[in-house]
């Protein structure tokens, strides 16, 4: 079964980073044009404190989205109420320009998980999924972005291909899509397909947001079995895939992503301008043919 997903406009920003503690300083100076940061909610969903000034410092002379980690969408049970009402107070503090979560699952029977968990692509987690996203998007007011996973192995019971899946859930909620391509080459890379052809079927309309990050290799498997472990600088496959769908689609929100071996900020607005680039070129490209 194939969905097509609908037209939909988004936030004119740049290229973005996610926010650390450690470039507090830096990031509150920083002007760069089309500048925003991503941080995850879980960390700011309290009624206040020195790190909610802190974002609320930030926000107030760039652009913030907020990229959850523990809704479980994917889970059997509804998203926790109570987490539910938090994020939507840091919501209507912050004003973010976009919102987003994982197609994963994290919590079971009540206890949370540290890790976002596969699933099998079944009608039935699609209607539950589908579920979940609206009663998300009911409390919050808006549409939320869905990321697509990172794969480290085969996983039986899928009846659905994954990209008509993401489309379908666009189709039945509103959402939109976050589409994370070093995801996608981990993916490719470990499962064995073509990241190339798997990107060009993306559906390009959905997409609100745009992550890059570095992988690294297991230890004992080597490149064998790729990481999405956000330690390092983007791989430069991962470049060439972004810009094959820049190319394709147009420019669109794009985050660079460095959770572990953080750099100086600066290094990170390096790798900033790199996005920034090829985010550019479309626009640029228009103009000439017009």
């Amino acid at each position: 079964m194939r969905a097509t997903p609908v037209t939909m406009s988004f936030p004119a920003l740049g290229a973005g980073l996610g926010l650390k503690p450690e470039h507090y300083d830096a990031a509150l100076s920083a002007r760069a044009d089309g500048l925003w940061f991503e941080v995850h909610p879980e960390n700011y969903m309290v009624a206040g404190g020195p790190r909610l000034a802190w974002l609320e410092a930030v926000r107030r002379h760039h652009p913030v989205s907020l990229h959850g980690v523990s809704l479980s969408l994917a889970g059997e049970a509804p998203p926790d109420a109570g987490q539910l009402e938090r994020l939507a107070a840091l919501e209507r503090r912050i004003e973010p320009a976009l919102v987003s979560e994982h197609l994963a699952w994290s919590a079971w029977n009540g206890r949370y998980l540290p890790d976002l968990l596969p699933f099998a692509r079944t009608t039935e987690a699609l209607r539950r999924i589908a579920a979940h996203i609206g009663r998300t998007q009911d409390v919050l007011g808006r549409p939320i972005a869905i990321e697509n996973p990172s794969h480290y192995l085969r996983f039986d019971g899928h009846t659905w291909d994954e990209i008509d899946f993401l489309a379908e859930l666009v189709c039945r909620t509103g959402c939109t899509l976050l589409l994370d391509i070093n995801n996608v080459h981990v993916s490719a890379c470990n499962l064995g397909y073509s990241a190339e052809a798997w990107l060009d079927r993306f559906p390009a309309s959905a997409v609100s947001e745009i992550h890059l990050a570095g992988h690294s290799q297991d230890p004992a498997l080597g490149a064998k079995l790729l990481i999405d472990s956000h330690d390092a600088q983007v791989a430069p496959e991962v470049w060439r895939l972004y810009r094959r769908f820049v190319d394709r689609a147009g420019a669109r929100p794009t985050l660079i992503e460095r959770d572990g071996q953080v750099p100086a900020f600066e290094e990170l607005m390096r790798e900033r301008a790199v996005a920034d680039a090829a985010l550019a070129a479309p626009a640029e490209e228009q103009e000439a043919a017009a």
